[in-house]
This record gives structure tokens, sequence and C-alpha cells, in this order.
């Protein structure tokens, strides 16, 4: 039990609910608790996530320990992790992933090599959000971990951190990973390269079996900028899957790849608006008078979105003459 002392009447006047035998009660008195905002009422709700018999209970407390990142709360979620029930771990995990301290990111970086995977993926997840470069060694470390969920994690963070001894292990991950999200993950984590090493990782995902996967290496070979990518974008343009081409006219136009000018000019007549107003913002950034045909026959085109896309495209060209 942590120790305990205030001089808040307000909180004395609490403990007799804080201590109820109904469970509701208790949670409301909590829910009052924390609305006073005074570190004096830190010991109780602590306790209530650590001892108290009711899972709803140590639930709430968890969620109204978010805001507060004292090393005795730190300490008090990170054990939550850990609980009995699924609502209190989930409810901590939440509460850690909002935290900023990297203080506190010192309390959670042990927590990353715990037995549970779920401890593991949430101390990553807090973590993450906190940039540490402390946390970069166990993210590495924990891209060969057996479970999904922490490669997830781990990719997250040194995508993050932008750590670039991470990127052949990444690109690895990108290939050869079994799990949808996780090569998805990694394939977002490459565009922190600005360089052509990770190119055959990104491009070989242009034809992942999940169009997911698909579209983020659309989308990352964009991020990452070399013209060598635009040949692949340009046949990604033909993919099943309309969120792929989108992806892939939208990183085309961010090349400038002038071999794209046909075939973005061809979007121009596709049925989905999304895809005609993308290739219009293409064309534009290309730069070429060759398009100012196709975007002059597309200004009245029947979605107002894509027509206010073909006036802006129209301006660029109009602008770099």
């Amino acid at each position: 039990m942590t120790e305990r002392s205030t001089d808040n009447p307000e909180i004395t006047q609490l403990l007799p609910r804080l201590e109820a035998g109904d469970a509701g009660v208790r949670r409301i008195a909590l829910i009052e608790l924390a609305d006073l905002e005074d570190p004096d009422a830190l010991p109780w709700l602590t306790d209530a996530l650590l001892v108290d018999g009711a899972e709803e209970v140590r639930a709430e407390a968890a969620r109204l320990l978010e805001a507060w990142e004292e090393p005795e709360v730190v300490q008090a979620l990170c054990a939550a992790l850990v609980d009995s029930a699924d609502a209190v771990r989930l409810a901590a995990a939440q509460s850690l992933s909002e935290l900023k301290s990297l203080k506190a990111g010192e309390l959670i970086l042990p927590w990353a090599g715990h037995a549970d995977a779920f401890v593991r993926a949430s101390a990553l997840r807090a973590l993450r959000e906190l940039r540490m470069e402390d946390a970069a060694r166990p993210a590495l470390l924990a891209l060969e971990d057996q479970d999904p969920a922490v490669r997830r994690e781990a990719v997250g963070i040194l995508g993050w951190l932008k750590h670039e001894p991470a990127l052949p292990a990444l690109a690895k991950l990108a290939e050869h990973e079994p799990d949808t999200e996780v090569r998805r993950a990694a394939i977002g984590a490459l565009g922190l390269a600005r360089d052509l090493t990770v190119l055959p990782a990104l491009v070989g995902a242009l034809h992942d079996p999940a169009w997911q996967v698909r579209e983020e290496a659309a989308t990352t070979l964009g991020k990452v900028g070399h013209e060598n990518a635009g040949t692949a974008l340009v046949e990604a343009l033909g993919d099943d899957f309309w969120q792929v081409r989108l992806r892939a006219a939208r990183s085309l136009g961010r090349l400038r790849h002038a071999a794209a000018l046909g075939p973005l000019a061809e979007l121009l007549q596709h049925g989905i608006a999304n895809l005609r107003k993308e290739a219009a913002l293409a064309l534009g950034e290309l730069g070429q008078g060759g398009a100012l045909l196709a975007l002059q026959a597309a200004e009245a085109d029947s979605d107002p979105e894509v027509r206010k896309a073909v006036r802006i495209a129209l301006a660029q060209l109009r602008g770099a003459a």
C-alpha cells in the first residue's frame, strides 16, 4: 500500500466512499478524486489500481492516471500490465501510451523485455511516443520477437526515431515478414531512408499479396524520392485496387516522373473521382506542357473536387511555362 496523507479536506470527505463495500461507489469516488487534480490523491488512485478487488475499479483507476507522470504512477501502470483482467491491462497500456516524459520512459524501458508478449508490446508502444534513443536497441531486438504485435511496435519505434542502422532489418521484414500489418509498418518505416539501398524492398512490395502493403509501398516510394522508382510506380497505376493506384499517382507527381504523363492522363477518364483528382494534381506536378490538353479536357468534369484539382494543376503548368 502507498503511504497516504493529505491536508485537502475534499479528499478526506471522499475517504469513506473510497473504502465502501460497493465497487460502484468506490469507482465514482475515484472519478471525483481525480477531478480534484491534487497530487495528494495519487496514493489512493495507485492503490485502487493495484489492490482493489473489483476489476471495474482497477480499470477506472488506470484510465484516471493517464494525466500523471510521477514515478509511482508510471510504476503502478506498468505493474497493471500483468493484471488478471483484460480491461485493466488495456486501460493501463493506453494510459502509458499517453505519457510524454523521458523520465517515464526510463521506467518503462525494462518492461520491453518482459516475458509476456502483451506487456512487451505495450511497453514498446509507450516508448514509441517518447522518441527515446535508448529505445532503439530493445526495438531492434524485438524485430525478432515471436509475437507480431511486438514486432509491429518495434518497427514503429525505429521509424519514429529515424534509426538508419535499422534499415537492413526493416527491408528484410518488408520482404519476408509473414504478418501483413508488420510488413506494412516496415514499408512505412523505410521512408526514413535517403539512399537506393531500400528500393528493391519497396519496389518488391508493390507486388505484395496484400493491397494495404502495396498502398504503403507506393506512398513510401514517393517519400524516398528516387526517380528510379518511377517505372515501378507507373506499373502500379494498373493495380487491381484503386487505393494503390491513387498513392502511385501521388508519388509519381512528387517524383515528377516524365514517363508517367500518358498513364496519368488516362486516369483522368477513370470512373472513380478520387483517382481523377489525384491524377490531375500529379499532372500539375510534372510541369510538362503535354499535360495541358488532357487537363483542359477535364475542366468540365462532373465532380467539383476534380474540377478544383484540374484548376490547381493548370495554374501550376501555366506558372511553370
